[in-house]
């Protein structure tokens, strides 16, 4: 069982918490309030309801030194083949598992908010709009970051319940080759979920990352949106600066009035704006009713109507804002982590007693990593790692089953369970 694998019984999380953490909390807040937030509050508005929790607002200061590896030497021997089959050591990772980076796409939940409401009121297109910018918004945080999570074990799970943000979630990992994570959200008046597996290549001077799955939407009133993500692809592995870049058509099917189409458009060498994401919102006759611009690491704004000049020449001035990315914490380390990532690994006072041993915020090498124990880190990773083989495909999982329905590797059903939701 994974469980076994965890074998360490506590776990330390290294926060600082106290009156200082509270006060720069207080100031953060309002300065994070520029002109254009104020004049489009819903943001909120739609967070106001609900409890508001203080969390920490840095990762722990690094026992030891970082130690410097490269990349090119570890995986030069892998050009053309999956690379989610090739053990790196544990320098090359953020203090996060892909579990928990599920749950990170979901940081800007208050969009979901804004269209349960919008449809609740009669406004369709708004909804749609809200729900576009929403599927943007899951790519703002990768901007910046150069380390990998970590892979869960077979039968690793992750679960929040985050009321300050009116959503609870969970994940697990349900096949180890390939590897699938499945996920489920719940929010005021609407549920998210999907599975993916994720499909990587190694092209010398590049990563390619291929998700297949499809993301699922469903609003309380019946209405439901499907999509499936673009191609992220990683450059200058080798020379120059990393950097990553997403591209490709995401289509955004709705069951009722209206479905949308977005292009993020790949980068150039000579790309002064790049980033740039494009689309339109069409009704059931294909007429365009809404056009959409943006960046992906920034904002996203739409037109009324079909625009019929170039979009990148588009005024904002001209457009009405959807989504904003929210400022980046202070004293950045080299995860480059959000402020809403940095709470993903947190362990709040009271909670380990409540979550399941399988839960990635006890995996010891992944707690080693955000405390700077590098060799430790290492150390936990590849004995995980071992154990991991040895045990082979043999688990039961824990909250989600296959779905008879759909294709067989497929996990979307979520078990029925009796027990209760943990306050992350």
């Amino acid at each position: 069982d994974t469980k076994e694998h965890f074998t360490e019984p506590t776990v330390i999380c290294r926060s600082v918490r106290g009156a200082a953490d509270h006060a720069d909390n207080q100031k953060g807040n309002e300065n994070q309030l520029d002109d254009v937030e104020r004049m489009h509050g819903d943001k909120e508005d739609c967070y106001s309801r609900y409890a508001q929790i203080e969390r920490r607002k840095k990762l722990p200061d690094p026992v030891e030194k970082e130690k410097g590896v490269s990349l090119w030497s570890m995986i030069k021997d892998n050009v053309g083949k999956d690379l989610t089959r090739v053990c790196l050591p544990v320098y090359f990772n953020e203090p996060i598992s892909s579990l928990q980076k599920c749950f990170e796409d979901l940081e800007y939940s208050y969009l979901l908010d804004r269209a349960y409401k919008y449809g609740k009121e009669g406004n369709s297109l708004q909804r749609i709009l809200n729900v576009a910018a929403f599927a943007v918004s899951g790519y703002a945080s990768s901007e910046g970051r150069h380390c990998k999570p970590f892979n869960p074990l077979l039968g690793e799970t992750y679960e929040a319940d985050f009321p300050d943000k009116g959503v609870r979630f969970f994940s697990e990992k349900v096949s180890h080759h390939p590897t699938l994570i499945a996920c489920h959200c719940e929010g005021n008046g609407w549920k998210f979920w999907g599975d993916s597996n994720l499909r990587t290549k190694f092209w010398g001077r590049s990563i390619q990352l291929d998700p297949v799955g499809v993301l699922t939407l469903e609003f309380d009133d019946g209405e439901i949106f499907q999509w499936s993500k673009v191609t992220t692809t990683i450059y200058n592995i080798i020379l120059g600066k990393l950097y990553c870049d997403h591209h490709g058509l995401m289509d955004i099917r709705g069951n009722r009035e209206y479905s949308c189409k977005l292009k993020f458009k790949e980068q150039s060498i000579l790309d002064r704006t790049p980033h740039q994401v494009h689309g339109s919102v069409e009704d059931l006759s294909g007429k365009k009713v809404a056009t959409l611009t943006g960046k992906w690491d920034d904002s996203m704004y739409y037109i009324s109507g079909d625009f019929s000049g170039k979009l990148k020449d588009c005024n904002p001035s001209n457009a009405s804002l959807l989504w904003k990315r929210d400022k980046p914490p202070p004293n950045l380390t080299r995860y480059n982590l959000t402020s809403f990532a940095i709470t993903l690994n947190e362990l709040t006072p009271g909670l380990q007693e409540k979550l399941p041993p399988t839960d990635s915020r006890l995996r010891p090498d992944q707690r080693h990593l955000e405390n700077g124990e590098y060799d430790r880190a290492n150390a936990e990773k590849q004995r995980l790692e071992r154990r991991q083989r040895m045990v082979g495909s043999k688990f039961r999982l824990l909250i989600f089953t296959a779905d008879l329905h759909t294709a067989s590797d497929h996990f979307c059903t979520v078990k029925k369970t009796t027990r209760k939701w943990v306050e992350a």
